[in-house]
């Protein structure tokens, strides 16, 4: 595979983004259970890359670059792989700002049975004609990913530049999900687009379906910012998976999806055809974006990108409804950890009180069940997502449940999320706020396994 620059059009303007394609031209990997990834990945991008292979427990640690001791693949050389492919809805990206140019692909591995259907992969994106550096810079933020030694605040802006929020400053290039002074608030940074598979909903990519079909829908959201609100206007549809991995299925209305989540929709298009909307609309906002699921020959209508009202805040609803197909083995946990998220001054965004590069490893021993229980008094959500393993949600607040098996779970602001894990692959695994800009300034620790 190589990871290269490509150009898109957003908005009637030409951005260059990144692309990560394979020999066969096609961005990503599409496989079956049980394939490998055998082969070589080529750096031809401008900058050292540092790739992350998402939800891929199989992978050694010594074949992921986002680990502590991992480095970049310099510009023009390659990395060499062979790992059994985790089947299921995953992806690969960058660990650095780049992801947020789009350095990021799917990774699905069609799991047994699943290739009797359509499979639609979806990936969602924000997009912003400034640089990360620039957006990072206007947030007030420094970054410290992969820092060491002290990392020191950033001072205050003056309240001129905007209004003081739970231990930040919004200001220009931030915009509030709430008008009250100190409340919970979503999307701090403003984009000019939000894309799915590189496009905006006023010109959507149309996929081609069967009148009468079956069609399983991939989502994965590779914003770096943003949570959506997915849903299939016209459609009834039923959640499978989550994270790559089985639940029992549930059927809403709509379904969260924070950054770096993942969804697996089931939906039937009537035999008398037609053109259907997928819509993921931004968190706290009127934005939409999405694609068109079309019948040969059906008249697809213009799309707009506003909705007619702001969605609300992502929370846990869908999440306590949420049950795993194959939950972990019931055992009383060797170790209880308590992850305290935090902001400070300057867009600092902590675990327990420090900064990657200040923290303190969790350091386990290989076969150890282990309970986190996060608790966020932070004016945001943080889409929590540990490396090299899929844990278990069991716990929202008070309440005990066996919930659905992911990687990455939405942490709302004031709500404990209690998940649990087997430490199984033994080396250091990153844990980490999956909101690109909250990682960068510090939201990140380290999980090892010996």
């Amino acid at each position: 595979m190589t990871v290269d620059t490509k150009t898109i059009d957003v908005n009637g303007k030409a951005a260059k983004v990144f692309s990560v394609t394979g020999t066969n031209g096609r961005m990503g990997v599409l496989a079956y259970e049980g394939d490998r990834f055998k082969g070589a990945l080529l750096n031809n991008s401008p900058e050292p890359l540092q790739m992350h292979w998402h939800g891929q427990v199989n992978t050694p640690a010594s074949q992921d670059r986002a680990r502590p001791d991992g480095g970049g693949i310099l510009v023009g050389e390659w990395d060499n792989h062979d790992f059994e492919l985790t089947p299921g809805t995953h992806w690969m990206h960058a660990h650095t700002l780049s992801e947020q140019q789009l350095l990021a692909a799917p990774m699905v591995t069609l799991e047994k049975g699943a290739d009797t259907e359509q499979n639609v992969i979806v990936m969602l994106h924000d997009f912003s004609f400034r640089t990360p550096q620039e957006i990072l810079a206007g947030l007030g933020g420094s970054a410290n990913h992969g820092a060491a030694g002290r990392h020191a605040p950033t001072p205050p802006r003056s309240p001129a530049a905007g209004h003081q929020m739970g231990g930040h400053t919004m200001g220009p290039g931030m915009m509030m999900g709430s008008g009250m002074m100190g409340m919970t608030h979503a999307n701090d940074v403003t984009y000019d687009a939000y894309l799915a598979n590189d496009r905006t909903l006023d010109d959507p990519d149309v996929v081609k379906v069967e009148a009468g079909g079956k069609v399983r829908l991939r989502i994965i959201n590779g914003g770096t910012a943003t949570a959506f609100f997915v849903s299939t206007p016209g459609l009834s549809s039923q959640c499978v998976a989550v994270d790559g991995t089985a639940c029992q299925p549930l059927s809403e209305p709509s379904y969260p999806l924070a950054q770096g989540q993942r969804i697996d929709l089931i939906v039937h298009i009537p035999k008398a055809g037609g053109a259907f909307p997928l819509i993921a609309q931004v968190e706290a906002s009127r934005s939409m974006t999405g694609l068109i699921l079309a019948t040969p020959n059906a008249p697809i209508r213009k799309q707009t990108s506003l909705a007619d009202k702001d969605a609300g805040f992502v929370d846990l609803g869908f999440e306590s409804r949420l049950r795993a197909q194959l939950p972990l083995a019931s055992r009383r946990p060797d170790q209880m950890q308590i992850m305290m998220l935090g902001e400070e001054v300057g867009y600092r965004w902590t675990i327990n009180g420090r900064v990657h590069g200040e923290h303190s490893p969790m350091n386990l021993r290989r076969g150890e069940r282990v309970e986190m229980t996060f608790m966020n008094p932070t004016s945001m959500m943080h889409p929590m997502h540990l490396h090299g393993h899929h844990f278990q949600v069991v716990g929202i607040g008070r309440q005990r449940f066996s919930g659905a098996l992911r990687d990455t779970v939405i942490v709302p602001a004031h709500m404990p999320v209690t998940v649990a894990f087997d430490a199984t692959h033994l080396g250091a695994w990153f844990l980490h706020c999956h909101h690109l800009y909250h990682m960068a300034t510090g939201m990140m620790t380290e999980v090892r396994i010996s």
